[in-house]
């Protein structure tokens, strides 16, 4: 399917009607970070380097109009570049994100512990791919079977561990090829959801979200596995572990503030 979320317009993105989020006439939080990802990635200029972290801000609502997004380079050195970016409406700044980049090298040989993840097997891509779904999206939880992509999210609607795939097959932007790290930059933002939903279903909002990633992934598939999720006073912090295909990749924290209200669309 070629519809993209947006289309060039001069320096500007156009939002098309696919990249409304959940939260009413806005533009959904992970075409934000995804869109600010696609143009750290753009600017960088940093063939040789891992984009190691993306930290996206999503301070106000990004309204279902054209977008600007302006980049600058902090810091360029020998192993290490960070890229700022800001994303506008007009004169008001919506989003802002801020990437860092480094060097790639010899791996050192020592086998360090970490923490095991378990996911659920790879799912398979539905052929064809169902109408009206802009985002191929798998939840597993509640449930203890296997779901269909479209199903929404009730299946993380109980107090249990909760895990996610996701497949992308639409363009971000118009012309323009899914890149492994925009991929990611979308998946990011869906470590909020994920963690901080509840039997009652999503009460939260999130305010940000930090990537981090050793390597970018390989394929077409992204998952998530629910780790951590602390919260106080309508305040509330989660962590999930990012993988792809081959195995665990990298880990995405997100914060958040109550705010019922959540009326996600098929994905």
């Amino acid at each position: 399917m070629t519809t993209a979320f947006f289309t060039r317009d001069g320096d500007a993105f156009v939002p098309g009607p696919l990249a409304q989020g959940p939260w009413g006439q806005t533009i959904s939080g992970n075409y934000v970070g995804g869109l600010l990802g696609h143009v750290l990635e753009r600017d960088a200029g940093a063939a040789d380097f891992q984009p190691a972290r993306l930290t996206v801000d999503l301070f106000r609502p990004a309204a279902l109009a054209p977008v600007r997004a302006e980049t600058a380079v902090v810091r360029a050195g020998r192993r290490l570049k960070l890229v700022d970016a800001l994303m506008m409406q007009g004169d008001t700044v919506v989003a802002r994100a801020t990437a860092l980049f480094l060097r790639r090298g010899a791996q050192p040989a020592d086998e360090i512990w970490t923490s095991p993840v378990t996911m659920p097997p790879l799912p398979p891509t539905p052929d064809p791919i169902p109408r009206g779904l802009s985002t191929l999206v798998w939840t597993y939880g509640k449930q203890n079977r296997e779901p269909g992509p479209g199903e929404g999210l009730s299946n993380w609607q109980h107090s249990g561990p909760k895990h996610m795939w996701v497949r992308d097959f639409r363009p971000l932007v118009d012309g323009q090829d899914l890149t492994p790290f925009v991929r990611a930059a979308m998946a990011g933002d869906m470590v909020s959801s994920l963690t901080h939903f509840g039997p009652s279903g999503l009460q939260w909002i999130n305010a940000d979200y930090t990537l981090t990633l050793a390597r970018l992934p390989k394929g077409p598939y992204l998952g998530l596995a629910a780790l951590t999720h602390h919260s106080d006073a309508g305040v509330a912090t989660g962590t999930a572990t990012i993988v792809d295909e081959y195995g665990p990749i990298g880990s995405g924290v997100a914060n958040a503030l109550a705010n019922p209200g959540f009326s996600p669309p098929r994905m």
